[in-house]
């Protein structure tokens, strides 16, 4: 993800790209995050992950507010079954045109569907932070998450396993970017 993602281009459809790198870590994600919301006050805040295994580009449409981690994140911390925040809702919502994104990178030649599940693992986690901030401190930004499948030369070692090209990867991107623009 993080190498697609610096791939993108700093202008997509006329709006400006402002790129940041997080952390595969519980807390540290969604504190690296909200500091980004607070310091660039967006107009959207569009968060990138990879699951690997699915074959297209797959745009969010809920985080839950669960952490429940089947590994460790990248500083070994492993919670399970716990609130992301106490007082958050159950689960959020995105404010981005899933099914508009996905249409649109589709219109590109790339495998897309929508996903109605954004796990239990640090992405879900980063969703929810996302969703939570947005709710409670940034009322006119919009958000949401998308995840994108194994680069070619990740699944080499993962028989059988779903991948695209690293281009593919950002064409998709830039896809749902241009979506979200067209799309209030």
């Amino acid at each position: 993800a993080q190498k697609a993602v610096e791939a993108v281009s700093d202008v997509v459809a006329g709006a400006e790209v402002v790129k940041c790198i997080v952390p595969t870590v519980f807390g540290k994600s969604i504190e690296t995050v909200y500091e980004a919301m607070k310091r660039e006050k967006p107009d959207v805040t569009f968060c990138i992950g990879q699951a690997g295994g699915r074959v297209g580009l797959t745009p969010e449409r809920v985080a839950i507010n669960l952490n429940d981690a089947r590994i460790p994140d990248n500083e070994g911390q492993q919670p399970l079954d716990t609130k992301i925040f106490e007082e958050g809702e159950n689960a959020y919502f995105p404010s981005l045109p899933v099914k508009a994104m996905v249409e649109k990178i589709k219109e590109a030649g790339i495998p897309a569907s929508v996903s109605y599940t954004a796990g239990t693992f640090v992405c879900n986690h980063l969703m929810y932070g996302v969703l939570y901030y947005i709710n409670k401190e940034f009322p006119g930004m919009r958000g949401g998450f998308m995840h994108v499948p194994f680069l070619h030369e990740q699944a080499l070692k993962k028989p059988n396993t779903a991948s695209l090209s690293k281009e593919d990867i950002v064409k998709g991107i830039e896809a749902a970017i241009t979506a979200i623009v067209e799309n209030s």
